[in-house]
């Protein structure tokens, strides 16, 4: 029987590589602050960008956080609707940051949200690296405009594809750097590595699996040299709806740009402290082999730090299962009991805090 192979567009994010995460404590810390949100929105190009601000009710001065959400169709609370439930980890983070005195800012990527059908059929064609890039300074320009916050102090928080955006941003930034930055889920390869690896993955066993990894590859090479995605018919279902959503034209020019993204190439030039977070529960990116190329880029940086907590998954929750036994097909990720890691949350509280 042909093995069920599910993936999605959207670089890192492949639907059947995704774990759930649940139980755990609060950590401890400071005394906590009371909180209030409004939303809010400002314009870029002929689109709109909608987020939230989450901030303590009082105090002036203030720290912030930006979110930047990971791949595909997650949204500013890094909910998905490939993903069930509504209880997404940045919306937790955001939370609990305010909490702590911190001002924080989570949006959505133009085409995601409640209102990605107003903006997607002005994008289709559109999308790039430097389009979100432009969003997330749009996000950093934001918060820097509220009263309260200390545009000197503004941090990022970003996940998986996310991350790339961030460091991006930091590499252009002249006017608002950020004060350092968080990079959880991050990957050491390329997205298109990743994939690969993934897919791989899937197949191990599988009668053909050779065959079928080098007609795959075949494919994406084609699509990078020419923006043609013409998969060999005998491809597996699964694998040929993920090649071709990658050729897709509302997903151009950003697919072949973000595919060969690499993360690593530039830590060396960020000034900013870098705190960087593989958990060890992940399934989408490895903490040894991931985590270990990214340490190998970040040689002799001392401003660069890693953190590879035992429990966390992907999206920083809690997970009490061995790595080898979460199921890869049932991504309960944002289910109403998965809370965060709470050693994950008290490292990014307490790096934080000390800068």
């Amino acid at each position: 029987m042909m093995k069920k192979i599910i993936v999605t567009a959207g670089g890192i994010l492949l639907l059947s590589m995704i774990m759930s995460g649940c139980g755990g404590d609060a950590p401890e810390g400071q005394d906590e602050m009371a909180i209030v949100s409004e939303e809010i929105s400002w314009p870029l190009d002929d689109t709109t960008v909608y987020a939230t601000v989450t901030r303590p009710s009082s105090g002036t001065n203030l720290p912030a956080v930006v979110f930047v959400p990971g791949s595909g169709p997650t949204d500013r609370d890094w909910n998905s609707p490939l993903i069930p439930g509504t209880n997404g980890s940045a919306k937790l983070f955001a939370e609990e940051l305010a909490k702590q005195g911190f001002v924080t800012l989570r949006y959505d990527k133009r085409f995601t949200g409640p209102h990605a059908s107003e903006n997607l059929p002005k994008l289709i064609g559109k999308l790039s690296l430097q389009g979100h890039v432009d969003e997330l300074a749009g996000a950093v320009e934001a918060l820097a405009a509220i009263d309260d916050v200390d545009s000197r102090r503004i941090f990022v928080l970003a996940n998986s594809e996310g991350t790339i955006h961030s460091v991006n941003y930091q590499m252009q930034a002249a006017q608002l750097p950020f004060a350092g930055l968080i990079l959880t889920g991050a990957p050491g390869r390329t997205v298109g590595d990743l994939a690969h690896a993934q897919i791989a993955a899937q197949l191990e066993g599988f009668p053909g699996a050779d065959d079928i990894m080098r007609l795959y590859d075949e494919a994406v090479e084609e699509f990078l040299a020419s923006g043609v995605m013409n998969p060999d018919e005998s491809l597996p279902d699964g694998i040929k709806t993920f090649l071709l959503s990658l050729a897709n034209q509302t997903n151009m020019p950003f697919t072949q740009e973000v595919w060969v993204a690499d993360i690593a190439d530039d830590l060396q030039d960020i000034d900013a402290p870098v705190l960087i977070i593989i958990g060890k529960k992940d399934i989408q990116v490895d903490w040894e082999i991931d985590g270990g190329i990214l340490q190998a880029a970040a040689e002799g940086k001392s401003t660069i730090e890693f953190f590879f907590p035992e429990n966390a998954n992907h999206i920083m929750k809690y997970e009490d299962k061995p790595r080898d036994q979460v199921n890869p097909a049932a991504p309960n990720y944002n289910e109403d009991g998965a809370i965060l890691d709470a050693v994950t949350l008290e490292k990014i509280i307490a790096w934080l805090g000390s800068r």
